[in-house]
């Protein structure tokens, strides 16, 4: 029973790679909302890998997101991450789900007019995603001075991601015109189907982020990367202990 506890605390204990960090360990005040380590997200379950709802990012990466988060506090003002660093299961995780022959009402919220099976051809999905490099990231604001305490009710039924932000799942951020993981032309960065604040709010974004070298998908207005910081893909599981 000792030598049981032992190893498995062992392999909680794991350290990160030599290049990687824990956000948190760079900057705590930057929010986290880890979506794949919970039951709110497009497959509706935790995936693999995602042992612990924790930011991992490449070492070179996270000074930069800290310079960011200095300048939008500035206006009252915080990132929220949904998605660091992806061990590669997990996007082979996404691949079984999307070849699995069902899409549930739930499921439909994300992607309302696209069968899933289409997401990768598309480009809403990446078999083999950046963000396993620990270059990529998926975020976006919150206002610090509004009311930000309305929470994901797995049993409430919500609009989908592209109805207006009352109707949709709460996301505890600013209005982007459409909610995190949204399979949609309107979640394009540059979509005109979005509201002059809403677009305001993205190109806040966008602004905030290229200033410290982040460069922008246009197909998805949360997600960025820092070129040159790549490399390798890794399949390390996210655990929170260990740092």
């Amino acid at each position: 029973m000792v030598a049981s506890f032992l190893a498995t605390a062992a392999a909680q204990a794991q350290p990160l790679p030599g290049d990687f960090v824990f956000l948190r360990d760079i900057d705590p005040s930057i929010l986290q909302d880890i979506r794949y380590a919970s039951s709110n997200n497009f497959v509706g379950r935790r995936l693999s890998g995602y042992d612990a709802a924790e930011c991992v990012v490449k070492r070179s990466v996270g000074p930069a997101l800290k310079s960011v988060q200095a300048e939008l506090a500035k206006q009252k003002l915080s990132l929220k991450m949904f998605d660091c660093y992806r061990p590669a299961r997990a996007s082979r995780d996404m691949v079984v789900w999307a070849q699995n022959g069902r899409e549930t009402p739930a499921e439909r919220r994300y992607n309302p007019t696209l069968p899933k099976k289409d997401l990768f051809r598309l480009g809403y999905i990446a078999e083999r995603s950046q963000h396993s490099t620990g270059a990529a990231l998926d975020l976006s604001l919150v206002d610090l001075a509004a009311d930000n305490s309305a929470a994901f009710d797995p049993a409430k039924t919500y609009a989908d991601c592209t109805a207006p932000e009352a109707a949709r799942a709460p996301e505890g951020s600013v209005d982007m015109g459409t909610g995190y993981d949204c399979s949609d032309v309107k979640s394009h960065t540059a979509s005109r189907a979005v509201t002059p604040d809403q677009r305001r709010w993205r190109n806040m974004l966008v602004a905030a982020m290229t200033k410290q070298g982040f460069v922008n998908y246009s197909k998805e207005w949360w997600h960025f990367s820092m070129p040159g910081a790549g490399g390798q893909a890794y399949d390390f599981p996210i655990r929170r202990g260990s740092r």
